[in-house]
């Protein structure tokens, strides 16, 4: 499924969840109109390691982020391993790995896009995950 969202086409894979694509549009919708902090949806989380980070991803709240470094503390493996993980994620936005960020700025975004990083950047704006102090340390 695509979906057109801050300045970006999002390709999002609706196999692994559970809920019809209009029911999936709609919620995307409200949380892009920040009426929405989390999704209504079931996933069906791939086997192994990047099912694991998909799954911290998710657990980070809304307007929070983390560094690949702190997930990858978490289970017990390397930040470039996490980072290549969240490359993988079918599900974005779903999913947030735009909340896992470098501990020295944004770090990558795997969306096929030529501002990337802006639209990263966009939506951690968009849920007020950067304070003052963190945005002098991103680039720009």
């Amino acid at each position: 499924m695509r979906y057109s969202a801050f300045g970006a086409t999002f390709e999002i894979d609706t196999g692994p969840v559970t809920v019809a694509e209009s029911s999936l549009r709609a919620q995307l919708a409200a949380y892009e109109r920040g009426e929405r902090e989390t999704f209504d949806v079931d996933v069906a989380y791939p086997d192994g390691f990047t099912g694991d980070v998909m799954r911290a991803m998710v657990a980070i709240p809304y307007g929070e982020t983390r560094t690949y470094g702190d997930l990858a503390e978490t289970l017990d493996s390397a930040a470039v391993a996490v980072g290549q993980a969240c490359g993988r994620n079918a599900l974005p936005l779903v999913v947030p790995c735009h909340r896992v960020v470098a501990a020295d700025g944004l770090g990558g975004f795997s969306l096929d896009h030529p501002d990337a990083l802006g639209v990263k950047r966009r939506l951690l704006e968009h849920e007020g995950a950067l304070d003052d102090s963190r945005q002098a340390t991103l680039p720009v």
